[in-house]
């Protein structure tokens, strides 16, 4: 897992450069390619394409894409407008908006502990965006957007039944993504000559795109999930030390302050799930 989320924050900072080149549709466009191809050959290895999905998960798959590409739109302008560290920072929350999410509209059970929780974890979401600051603008909304828009990926993916392979619905999922660039290209008329240095990040950003998909998968199927989520907030120090080394950009103390927050409520939330799924298993255990 945390190899999956050192590939996902190198790609980030792949396009985050390449974007000094090329535009946003440009971008997804052409990474979209190369990472569409290199997940439909692990899909069908998988043999992810054997299964039709059912009339009610086509609709959810379609949900789940939108939320995909929505989500992808916003947290890209966001990146190439802000630091790499906060818009990741920002990203973070997103447990805890699928806790708070799940428990709204799918009627999950959370306790007060959570509750509070994600009470603590948006407080310091608010640190880091400082709204009413001078460093606010529209792009930290791209970036909460993102969030909510993942959201909504995330409860739709719980939606869908366990006959839908997760590499289906992976391969659908950048396929979509791939066209919306294409599409936005027509729309917008963004496309300027890929000169060489822009070619081979983005070559590089499917590979790590790819990679991430890759380990992550992997992980998956063979661990515990309920042990390796917490290691997604690994995501968080990758981004950290590309921001500093790759961009020179500094944190300042709110943002450092603020992510500790919502990865200290993250993991603490992580924690009162698995305590929650143990007392079930016990209850559930047959009496000797």
């Amino acid at each position: 897992m945390m190899g999956s989320m050192a590939a996902f924050g190198i790609n980030d900072a792949l396009v985050k450069l390449a974007s000094v080149e090329l535009g946003l549709f440009q971008i997804i466009l052409l990474r979209g390619i190369g990472a569409s191809l290199l997940i439909l050959v692990l899909a069908w290895r998988l043999g992810a394409f054997r299964v039709l999905p059912a009339h009610r998960d086509r609709g959810v798959l379609a949900l789940r894409m939108v939320g995909e590409v929505g989500g992808t739109l916003c947290f890209l302008t966001a990146l190439f407008h802000m630091p790499i560290a906060n818009a990741t920072a920002i990203l973070q929350a997103l447990p805890l908006a699928v806790t708070l999410a799940a428990a709204l509209f799918l009627g999950e059970p959370v306790g007060w502990r959570r509750y509070l929780a994600i009470a603590v974890g948006f407080t310091g979401v608010m640190i880091i965006v400082r709204p009413g600051a001078e460093g606010f603008n529209l792009h930290t909304l791209y970036a909460l957007g993102s969030v909510g828009f993942v959201v909504v990926r995330d409860l739709a993916t719980r939606c869908l039944s366990r006959d839908v392979p997760s590499m289906l619905a992976a391969s659908l999922t950048a396929i979509v993504i791939m066209i919306s660039g294409a599409v936005g290209v027509a729309v917008t008329g963004e496309w300027v000559p890929v000169e060489s240095s822009a070619g081979w990040l983005l070559a590089a950003s499917a590979v790590f795109i790819f990679v991430g998909y890759l380990l992550s998968v992997m992980t998956m199927r063979a661990g515990d999930i309920g042990f390796i989520a917490p290691f997604r907030y690994s995501n968080l120090i990758w981004a950290l030390l590309l921001g500093v080394f790759v961009f020179a950009e500094i944190p300042d103390p709110h943002m450092l302050i603020g992510a500790a927050i919502v990865v200290g409520t993250g993991l603490y939330s992580f924690h009162r799930e698995r305590v929650r799924a143990r007392r079930l298993a016990l209850a559930s255990a047959p009496r000797q």
